[in-house]
């Protein structure tokens, strides 16, 4: 059994190597569902790692001569870095932005990520899982993930936080040049807008999670704005979510909206549900990723239509009301047809 441990700077520096003036990271934004909440595993801080006193998601440098694969070498960094053996594992996307780890003056090599979304249970929700008692002690530990995107969360209604901070700094940030395309865009500023953020009656899309994250770092609303020296327009700050260090809120952000497509052709969810659970607990789950309050008769019908669970023939107490039926995933479905999902529909 490897024996958890924190990566030191040094670690990190000496694997990467600067052959070439380029070095691949290993990025993982790793989600579980902790008390009806989408979470996201953050590493501990210190021996320099986390060198703007941010959130950091666990990373490491790739070591040709210890990893075999990409993945495996990403493996290896989280279970040193939070004692997390991962499950599913699936790559995200290259993050290799001029820029994306520098410091004025830096003389290191140019950092090329790649990114990974890997899903987890915590222990206890049957099938093993997470141990929070060993993550917190390598300093680990599941954050919600709307404290880092606290307007993707619709399931109680409208985030204040889009009236009250975003749209009118947004407004201001359009107004300077609506058809504006910035850094190569196709979209100018008044359609990414309508587009990304349902101005002028357009409907959310909660699969834009990226999207609307890059566009208010171009507009200079978020706390990596200022931090990478671009403009800012003072809303900045908590109002507008936790901070991450580097470009891990970019990275995290990509890893919500695969998930959240992901969740409508693919049985995902069931990768973050215990082995038996309440229709319920399914329908706050889903809720949960999707960032939608969703009607309960509608969500049973969906369920039924889309035939991915079946009764196990037991109940649970624990809601203390009436028993709830226990169901289970019913892996069948993966061989009956190619794309078994939630069909949640739009948003209007």
């Amino acid at each position: 059994m490897i024996e958890p441990q924190i990566a030191t700077g040094a670690e990190i520096d000496a694997a990467a190597g600067t052959a070439g003036g380029l070095e691949i990271g290993l990025n993982a934004a790793i989600v579980a569902v902790v008390d009806e909440e989408p979470a996201i595993l953050t590493i501990g801080r210190g021996e320099g790692r986390d060198r703007d006193g941010a959130d950091a998601l666990p990373f490491g440098p790739f070591d040709p001569l210890r990893h075999r694969t990409l993945e495996l070498g990403l493996r290896a960094w989280v279970q040193a870095q939070t004692a997390l053996h991962l499950g599913h594992v699936e790559q995200l996307y290259t993050f290799g932005d001029r820029g994306r780890l520098a410091r004025p003056g830096d003389t290191g090599p140019h950092v090329v990520s790649v990114g990974y979304l890997a899903l987890t249970r915590i222990e206890g929700a049957g099938g093993g899982g997470a141990s929070r008692s060993a993550l917190a002690a390598t300093g680990a530990d599941f954050r919600p993930w709307y404290d880092y995107f606290p307007w993707e969360d619709w399931r109680e209604g409208r985030p204040s936080v889009l009236d009250e901070a975003i749209l009118p700094a947004m407004r201001a940030w359009r107004a300077e040049a609506p058809d504006q395309r910035d850094l190569g865009r196709a979209l100018g500023r008044a359609e990414r807008m309508r587009l990304f953020f349902g101005e002028d009656g357009s409907p959310w899309d909660e699969e834009k999670v990226l999207e609307r994250y890059e566009t208010l770092y171009e507009a200079g609303l978020v706390a990596e704005a200022r931090r990478d020296g671009r403009p800012c327009r003072g809303h900045e700050g908590p109002a507008l979510g936790r901070a991450m260090s580097f470009d891990h809120r970019r990275i995290l952000a990509t890893a919500i909206s695969r998930l959240r497509a992901k969740l409508k052709y693919r049985p995902v969810v069931f990768e973050l549900m215990p082995e038996s659970f309440t229709l319920t607990e399914l329908q706050k789950t889903v809720e949960a990723i999707s960032g939608r309050h969703l009607h309960k008769q509608n969500f049973r019908r969906l369920v039924e239509t889309a035939a991915l669970v079946e009764a196990t023939g037991e109940t649970s107490l624990v809601t203390g009301g009436r028993p709830a039926s226990l169901y289970r995933f019913r892996r069948d479905v993966l061989r009956e047809r190619p794309a078994p999902g939630f069909r949640l529909g739009s948003r209007g």
